[in-house]
């Protein structure tokens, strides 16, 4: 399906990707717990809620 060459181009690829991610996040860190305090938290009740509407107006509907 793929050549040789594309394969060895999409592991040095997202090898690369993940590797410029992780230096991009740990150069922020210090700027992310002084904005986003708690946020991670607030997102994790926000999912739940939606996800708990959505059933909910599932079951109504139906």
């Amino acid at each position: 399906m793929f050549s040789k060459g594309q394969l060895i181009f999409a592991v040095f690829f997202v090898i690369a990707f993940m590797a410029v991610m992780v230096w991009s996040y740990r150069k922020d860190i210090q700027r992310h717990k002084l904005h986003y305090k708690n946020v991670g938290f607030k997102v994790g009740i926000t999912c739940v809620i939606v996800i708990f509407v959505f059933i909910v107006l599932r079951i109504i509907i139906h």
